[in-house]
């Protein structure tokens, strides 16, 4: 039996993007991306906080996230 939430396709992809919040950037890499979410792979993931502004340059994309959650070195946000 599977245990997949979500309700829409993810797309594999190897992006650089930026979260950003109160002033202060931190790169991550998107490893995955969707119309409702993404996950993301930081270096660690203190300090992220539960909400902040996913930059994507290449595509010139601001997204604003919700942390879904946090698994070592990965997090998951929904779109807001």
């Amino acid at each position: 039996m599977s245990t997949e939430r979500r309700t829409t396709f993810r797309q594999r992809v190897l992006k650089a993007g930026t979260i950003e919040f109160g002033g202060s950037a931190i790169d991550c890499t998107i490893r995955n991306w969707s119309a409702t979410g993404a996950a993301l792979d930081v270096t660690s993931p203190v300090g992220i906080p539960a909400h902040f502004t996913l930059f994507v340059p290449a595509d010139g994309r601001h997204r604003a996230c919700r942390v879904a959650w946090r698994k070592d070195r990965r997090i998951g946000v929904t779109f807001e």
